[in-house]
């Protein structure tokens, strides 16, 4: 009878122990479910694949409904620990899975980082806008014509500075821009600068963004001292304040 009672001990804390590892693993289990989730939404965020040919395959949470509070049958025991198995083994495929698209996830964001490091999202220079980009009245001509960049008026030897990441690509002197200075930043995208009025780096040299580059100047046709800034998007130019963030 000793024995007996000891048995019955046993048993019931077993029980109470498949019940907490149970409870455990579908805890895990709607946890994985959240981050599938939000891999989900990063992934339509990033605009990453998403479609069925990507789609983790078809393994589902846990094991049907376990019978936890039913525990009064010996077959319902091995089930249990059968069903218990099956649920861990689905869990480690899901980790895999998961695990192979965070490493296909980060490549991707290094990708984009090379790519944010090289966007102009910054302003070259400190100074207020005097012209826009687009159409406006030649200050020399009176007559309309399209302007290529923006205008930032400020005094004269203000410093500019690199809006991204990129090698200089040519340094040079223009009768209407003066003195010019253009950085490629990869990805098709290119900066220009002039009417400066001195050149900190050669050709060829690497800058980072936020690196001083020029001085503020009025060479070539200007009215005053101030910084002519292009950005050109496979030799197109395009509005620079599509780029600047702040």
């Amino acid at each position: 009878m000793p024995f007996l009672v000891q048995l019955q001990k046993d048993n019931e804390q077993q029980k109470n122990q498949f019940i907490h590892l149970a409870q455990r693993i579908d805890e895990i289990i709607g946890n994985m479910g959240q981050l599938k989730e939000l891999d989900l939404k990063l992934k339509v965020m990033m605009n990453l694949e998403t479609g069925e040919g990507n789609a983790p395959g078809g393994v589902g949470g846990s094991a049907p409904s376990l019978p936890w509070p039913d525990y009064t049958e010996a077959k319902t025991h091995k089930e249990q620990v059968r069903m218990m198995h099956q649920s861990l083994d689905n869990l480690k495929t899901e980790v895999a899975m998961l695990k192979r698209d965070k490493s296909e996830f980060r490549k991707f964001l290094e990708s984009q980082k090379k790519l944010l490091a090289s966007t102009p999202s910054i302003w070259p220079t400190k100074g207020w806008l005097s012209s826009r980009f687009g159409y406006r009245i030649s200050p020399f001509t009176a007559e309309k014509e399209f302007h290529k960049g923006i205008d930032i008026s400020t005094r004269m030897n203000s410093p500019i500075v690199a809006p991204a990441d990129g090698v200089v690509f040519g340094v040079d002197f223009d009768h209407g821009f003066g003195k010019t200075l253009v950085i490629k930043h990869g990805y098709g995208v290119a900066t220009i600068y002039a009417h400066l009025n001195k050149i900190l780096v050669k050709r060829g040299q690497y800058v980072k963004r936020g690196e001083k580059i020029a001085l503020v100047g009025s060479t070539g046709r200007s009215t005053g001292p101030h910084l002519h800034y292009e950005v050109r998007l496979n030799g197109v130019p395009v509005n620079p304040l599509r780029y600047i963030l702040n």
